[in-house]
C-alpha cells in the first residue's frame, strides 16, 4: 500500500486550533498522541505538576543509534484579542500565511518533524530508533516540562545520541542560522531598605533611592567580558526600579530593582550571583540601608562545539535551502539548556520574526521547507551511523 506523506501544513492548522496556552494542554498532545499512535509510534504522557508532556518512540528502546527530537506546544498568552486581525486560534491562511498564536512558536516546528518522523518510518524505516519529546512547559516556568520528560527517561532507561530542538532559528531567511549553544540567564531582586523621613531633613533619614541608583550605576557600567569564541559579550540589564512614591516630600523607607544578565561561558551563575551579593554589600556598607538580594539562574550557558552534529546539520540545511547556515549563540534561553545534559543537542527552525507578536505567522512554504530539512537530516543521520 502506498504511503500518503503526512501534511505538515496542516498539522500546523490543527495544532494552532488548540488554545494551549501555557499550562493548558489544549487538546494539543492529545492530537500528536492520536496522530503518532497511528503511526506506530509508541506514546506515553508524562504528565507533572499542571503540565502535560509527551514522548513518542519508535523502534528498540535504548537503540544506540536513537535520534531525537524536542519541541512545545504550548504558546504565550494573545494578549489583546481586538489587536489581532484574524482569531489567534483559528489558523487562517492568508497571503501564503498561516496565522495563529503558536504559527512559529513552535507548532509548525513540531509539526514538521512529527511528519518528517512519520514518513522516514514508513516508507524506509531506518536501522534504529527515534524519539520525540514534547512539552507544554516551554513558555512558563519550564519546571514540569522537558525536565519532567528527561527525569522520566533516566527511569525508564530511553536514551537520545543526539537531539534536535525544533524552535526558530533564523532571524530573516530560512537556512540562515541553527544555534549550537545558548547564553546563560540570570534575574536579580533588590530590596534596598533606610529610613523615612522629610525631605527638607535629609540629615533625619537614610535614602535607599541613593544607594540604588549607586548600586545599579555600578552594575549597568561594569564590563562583565568581551565575548568568547563562540559567544558575543555578556550583558546587563537593568529593567525596573519601584519605588511607588506619589509625594515629593517624603524621603521613602524602601524602594526595589531587578536586572537581568545574558550570560556566556566565561561565567557561571554562582559566580555572578557571588558578584551582585558582593556589590550590593559594598552599597549598603557605604549608605549605611539594608540591601536584601534575590537571585534565580534560569539557565546556564553551554555550548555544542561545531563537530560531527553540527556539520550533519549543517549539510542538510545547506542541501535543502542553498544556504550555509551561521553557528550561532544568540538569542534567549530554550529548552536546549537542559537537553544538553542528557546528549548533544543543535536547534535548527524557521524564521522567527512574528513570534509573540499580534498576529503571529509562518509563512506556509517554510513549513514543507522545515519538513524536509528534518527529513534530510533524519535520513543522513541513519545512513551514516
Amino acid at each position: 500500500m502506498t504511503h500518503s506523506p503526512l501534511d505538515p501544513q496542516q498539522l500546523t492548522a490543527d495544532l494552532i486550533r488548540c488554545a494551549s496556552v501555557t499550562p493548558e494542554e489544549g487538546g494539543a498532545l492529545v492530537l500528536l498522541d492520536k496522530v503518532l499512535s497511528a503511526a506506530g509510534f509508541t506514546c506515553t504522557r508524562v504528565d507533572r505538576g499542571e503540565v502535560s508532556n509527551l514522548i513518542a518512540r519508535w523502534g528498540d528502546k535504548g537503540h544506540p543509534r536513537t535520534m531525537g527530537f524536542n519541541g512545545h506546544t504550548d504558546v504565550v498568552p494573545v494578549g489583546d484579542t481586538n489587536a489581532w486581525t484574524v482569531d489567534p486560534f483559528g489558523a487562517e491562511e492568508k497571503d501564503g500565511f498561516l496565522y495563529g498564536r503558536g504559527a512559529t512558536d513552535m507548532k509548525s516546528g513540531v509539526a514538521a518533524f512529527v511528519a518528517a518522523a512519520i514518513d522516514l518510518v514508513q516508507t524506509t524505516p531506518p536501522d534504529g530508533a527515534i524519539l520525540l519529546t514534547i512539552t507544554g512547559d516551554e513558555e512558563g516556568d519550564a519546571i514540569d516540562g522537558t525536565t519532567a520528560l528527561l527525569d522520566h527517561m533516566d527511569r525508564e532507561g530511553e536514551q537520545m545520541a543526539v537531539c534536535l530542538v525544533g524552535e526558530p532559528t533564523c532571524p530573516d531567511e530560512m537556512g540562515e542560522m541553527i544555534k549550537i549553544g545558548r547564553r546563560g540567564s540570570l534575574s536579580a531582586w533588590f530590596t534596598v531598605t533606610g529610613v523615612q523621613g522629610h525631605s527638607a531633613y535629609p540629615h533625619r533619614a537614610k535614602n535607599p533611592l541613593n544607594a540604588m541608583v549607586r548600586l545599579m550605576d555600578r552594575l549597568a557600567s561594569h564590563e562583565l567580558d568581551q565575548g568568547t569564541e563562540h559567544f558575543d559579550a555578556s550583558t546587563l540589564a537593568v529593567v525596573t526600579i519601584d519605588t511607588g512614591n506619589p509625594a515629593t516630600n517624603v524621603i521613602p523607607a524602601q524602594t526595589r530593582s531587578t536586572v537581568n544578565i545574558r550570560f556566556n561561558d566565561a561565567h557561571t551563575g554562582a559566580e555572578l550571583s557571588d558578584w551582585l551579593r558582593a556589590e550590593a554589600a559594598r552599597a549598603a556598607k557605604d549608605f549605611g540601608v539594608d540591601i536584601a538580594v534575590e537571585i534565580k539562574v534560569s539557565g546556564e550557558s553551554f555550548i555544542t562545539p561545531p563537530g560531527p552534529l553540527s556539520d550533519l546539520v549543517s549539510a542538510a540545511v545547506e542541501a535543502e535551502t542553498g544556504r550555509k547556515p551561521e553557528l550561532s549563540t544568540t538569542g534567549g534561553t530554550s529548552d536546549a539548556r537542559f537537553v544538553k545534559n542528557h546528549c548533544p543537542v543543535v536547534e535548527v527552525g524557521l524564521v522567527g520574526k512574528t513570534m509573540h507578536q499580534v498576529d503571529e505567522r509562518v509563512e506556509i512554504a517554510q513549513i514543507h521547507q522545515l519538513k524536509s530539512i528534518y527529513g534530510r537530516i533524519l535520513r543522513d543521520y541513519f545512513d551514516q551511523n
